[in-house]
């Protein structure tokens, strides 16, 4: 295996380790647990994230790349807009990529994150508003109300059960609707403001 190839699977390796370890212990997590679970060394995980906010970034910025992929290809390639949306929603989960919502205000969000946002809300609004016009998702849905879905259902534990709840979600989700849902409906501030940097210490090791 060539160097290169070898720093490709160890990035791969720490990515999932770390989406794993934060989605579950959250920004306190201890970078020693990451580098187990990741099979590597501390040196190595230190040279590649001087800091553990620096690898926080680095996740989510990852998953935020691989979510809006998704969006993308779902889009280009499935029939309709139901179709899109329940792959989309499918892969997420999948993925996990909602999962890191735990990591929200823990750390300053970068330009190149708030880009990615910018660009996910657009084409999650497209997604949402394709099979709104096709009278297949209920109209009282926000695509807010999909994304925040989307990070409960990504934090729960891989299983039996994850894609099963996942489907009743979706059920819920189908228009018209069995009744009106409570509460006042999320918009994308609501999924802004939890980025919002609280000047929260995170622990360093």
């Amino acid at each position: 295996m060539s160097r290169r190839a070898e720093a490709d699977r160890n990035d791969e390796a720490v990515f999932l380790a770390a989406r794993d370890v934060f989605a579950d212990v959250g920004a306190d997590a201890p970078m020693s647990a990451i580098a187990a679970r990741a099979g590597v060394g501390m040196g190595s995980l230190y040279r590649r994230y001087p800091s553990k906010v620096d690898l926080m970034r680095a996740v989510c910025t990852t998953s935020m790349e691989r979510s809006m992929a998704e969006a993308d290809r779902a889009l280009a390639e499935e029939p309709d807009g139901w179709s899109a949306l329940t792959r989309y929603m499918r892969r997420c989960v999948d993925l996990r990529v909602g999962s890191l919502a735990r990591l929200a205000g823990m750390f300053p969000a970068t330009a190149e994150m708030f880009a990615l946002a910018e660009r996910g809300q657009k084409v999650i609004d497209e997604i949402t508003g394709r099979a709104k016009a096709e009278g297949t998702l209920r109209a009282d849905v926000t695509s807010a109300d999909i994304v925040l879905t989307i990070s409960e259902m990504s934090a729960l534990p891989a299983g039996p059960y994850r894609h099963r709840w996942l489907a009743l979600v979706l059920d819920g989700l189908r228009a018209p609707g069995a009744g009106i849902l409570p509460g006042p409906a999320p918009d994308w501030s609501s999924v802004r403001d939890r980025w919002v940097y609280q000047e929260s210490p995170v622990s360093r090791s």
